[in-house]
């Protein structure tokens, strides 16, 4: 068996993503930011945040 081993010295992209710089993009894409918990009955009432 041969014991090859690629070797790169650029960083992989899995460790080191690349981010949008237009967040507008982000939105537009995803949506908008969700909470982590959905709002409770008198957060919904009241409008608190």
């Amino acid at each position: 068996m041969s014991r090859l081993s690629f070797r790169s010295s650029s960083p992989d992209r899995w460790t080191m993503p690349k981010g949008t710089g237009d967040t507008s993009v982000r939105r537009h894409t995803h949506g908008r930011i969700q909470p982590m918990h959905p709002p409770g009955f008198l957060e919904r009432l009241f409008g608190a945040r």
